[in-house]
């Protein structure tokens, strides 16, 4: 049987960047992060109100107020943009902006965030066991949490729903001096839960 002869295969293309047989390469992304504030030569209104401690306060147009700016040497800030015509400040664009973020760093760390303790009671808590939690919830009270106190019912206890109720009355009075009843006893499955907050100092 006669033998065919030997082909060799092309070669792979070569995967790199002056390779004709990649295809087209995808175009760097070049776009920067747009600025927060429109300043100087990019804002677009015609005239523009100037506020601050260090320019005359009014209305100015476009010309007149990069004049003043480029005279002190700072820059233009278009802090309200909406407004007719629109508001600028006469400042030093890098420090504004890091003031701006201090600013919002420390509105940020002076948000509470809302801390919920939950205290378990069954439809017969004795009163040594009551008082121990009722301990407990002045202390999260005066810590500034919210507290979520609930009778949990297991099995044919649910048949108690009266008096876990009334437990948890008692608990939002014996309360009363250090938190006000956001939401009264609800039965939700079950457990039976009353919602307190702490009372404005």
């Amino acid at each position: 049987m006669e033998k065919k002869p030997f082909t060799p295969r092309p070669p792979r293309p070569n995967n790199t960047p002056n390779n004709p047989n990649n295809g087209p390469r995808r175009p760097l992304n070049n776009h920067r992060k747009e600025e927060p504030y429109a300043t100087n030569e990019h804002i677009r209104a015609r005239e523009v109100r100037l506020v601050g401690d260090n320019v005359e306060n009014g209305i100015y147009s476009i010309q007149e107020a990069l004049k003043i700016a480029d005279g002190l040497g700072l820059d233009l800030i278009e802090i309200s943009p909406t407004a007719q015509p629109p508001v600028c400040r006469v400042l030093d664009y890098q420090k504004f902006l890091y003031q701006q973020k201090k600013r919002q760093k420390e509105q940020k760390a002076k948000a509470t965030k809302v801390v919920v303790k939950e205290i378990r009671f069954g439809p017969q808590t004795d009163d040594h066991d009551y008082n121990f939690k009722l301990k407990h919830a002045i202390g999260f009270l005066q810590e500034g949490a919210k507290v979520k106190a609930y009778v949990f019912f297991k099995g044919r206890s649910i048949l108690f729903k009266e008096q876990g109720e009334v437990l948890l009355l008692r608990f939002a009075n014996d309360l009363e001096e250090y938190g006000k009843v956001d939401q009264m006893p609800v039965l939700e499955g079950k457990r039976m839960i009353i919602m307190l907050s702490p009372k404005k100092k």
